[in-house]
């Protein structure tokens, strides 16, 4: 963040008067962080980060903001390999078996070791560990953390003749409610199919009954006939039911599009929520995603990850920034200034997020939803799986491939890719 720095003229004078320097920092860290969905965040982490400073004197951070999850994890290893210092950052949860396989980070256990720090350890959402802790440790701790919520536009719901308060609860409602919002340029529902298709396919998938992965990083199940299922009834909102466009919708663009009113219905991060909530002209909704066979959303977003290459004094320096940006009171002044979940049962008991929540009930849906979510699709060689995955939605969507095929030549792809680490 800052660098105090004495030069020249003041640097000889003040030698001269023998007056005492400005402490220099003793520690220096690099975090790299990503910097995604809407909203000021590069403001509200550089707050956080000069907080910490103050009250760490002997520590200065510097902040890097490296674009979207694949950018900051492609930025932060290429700086390890060309040898430029980092200690730490916030990438993708879902990283984790490859950054592990790549042996590039520590076990959070092998530095959090005191009781103090095990109960710290111990004090997040279960729901929210579950992509951290890989084979008995602790890999990745919970910071930036969403899960897909429904926003909609309760203005269009009184419009259409729906209760503004009744959003769907289930496929069936949603295609019904859909329909009954689809007049003129409105959509009833739009489901991002770009940037992280995978994702909001998962959310289908566990809805439908059937998860799309093991929980060892080791088996995909794309081509499981609930799978093939899920995408085809994906592809039919738009195709059979006509409430969504047809070909792909753009992630970047969705909530410009919600906005302004192209869909009365989105399913999105609950990341973008504070950005709607400040820049919507209308009256709107957030709710948890409708359920078909059972409710359910992934988890998503990032966690905090400690590099290997760097020195006992960096580790202990970069696990106090990050104990001091998972407290109760800075989660909780990161959700109430993004949308993003407090990470732990505590930052919700604090007097700024009760506040918060009872005046904004929606910044509690994310956290709600937690009771039916599962964690969000990773395996080893997880890119490139995922890749095959994404690949899959958008040809069945577009209409190039049947959604079997496109599934199928996808888990053909997977099993080929994870054949070594079985």
């Amino acid at each position: 963040m800052k660098h105090s720095s004495t030069t020249g003229l003041g640097l000889a004078t003040a030698l001269a008067a023998g007056l005492a320097l400005p402490a220099a920092a003793e520690t220096e860290l690099t975090m790299y962080y990503p910097i995604a969905v809407g909203g000021k965040l590069t403001e509200v982490v550089d707050g956080i980060v000069a907080d910490f400073e103050v009250a760490n004197p002997d520590i200065s951070v510097n902040a890097i903001y490296s674009g979207n999850y694949d950018d900051t994890r492609i930025r932060a290893l290429s700086a390890l390999a060309s040898g430029e210092p980092a200690q730490l950052a916030v990438m993708f949860s879902i990283d984790a078996y490859d950054l592990i396989e790549q042996d590039l980070v520590v076990p959070f256990d092998e530095v959090a070791t005191s009781d103090e720090d095990k109960a710290w350890l111990n004090s997040f959402y279960p729901a929210l560990m579950a992509n951290g802790q890989i084979e008995g440790q602790t890999w990745g701790i919970p910071f930036q953390r969403s899960t897909i919520v429904a926003y909609y536009n309760k203005d269009k719901f009184r419009e259409a003749g729906l209760d503004p308060e009744a959003p769907p609860t289930t496929w069936d409602e949603m295609i019904e409610m859909g329909k009954a919002l689809t007049k003129g340029d409105t959509y009833g529902q739009m489901i991002p199919s770009t940037g992280y298709p995978y994702w909001m396919f998962q959310a289908l998938a566990i809805q439908n009954g059937k998860e799309v992965m093991s929980g060892d990083g080791l088996t995909t199940y794309f081509d499981d006939p609930k799978v093939v299922e899920t995408l085809e009834f994906w592809k039919s909102l738009s195709s059979e039911h006509g409430i969504m466009p047809t070909g792909t919708v753009e992630w970047g663009t969705l909530r410009q599009a919600f906005l302004e009113g192209q869909t009365a219905m989105m399913w999105h991060s609950t990341g973008n929520l504070t950005a709607v909530k400040n820049n919507a002209s209308f009256d709107f909704g957030v709710a948890e995603l409708p359920a078909n066979v059972r409710k359910g959303s992934p988890t998503g977003g990032g966690n905090f990850y400690l590099f290997k290459d760097t020195s006992d004094e960096e580790k202990a320096a970069a696990l106090k920034l990050i104990k001091f940006m998972t407290s109760p009171e800075q989660a909780a002044a990161w959700s109430i200034a993004t949308g993003y979940m407090g990470v732990s049962p505590a930052a919700y008991e604090t007097e700024a997020l009760k506040a918060y929540t009872a005046e904004f009930p929606p910044a509690l849906v994310a956290r709600n939803q937690l009771e039916n979510a599962v964690a969000e699709f990773s395996t080893f060689e997880t890119a490139r799986v995922r890749e095959g995955l994404n690949n899959a939605i958008q040809s069945a969507l577009t209409g190039s491939k049947e959604a079997a095929d496109a599934l199928g030549d996808a888990q053909a792809a997977a099993e080929r890719q994870l054949r070594d680490y079985q």
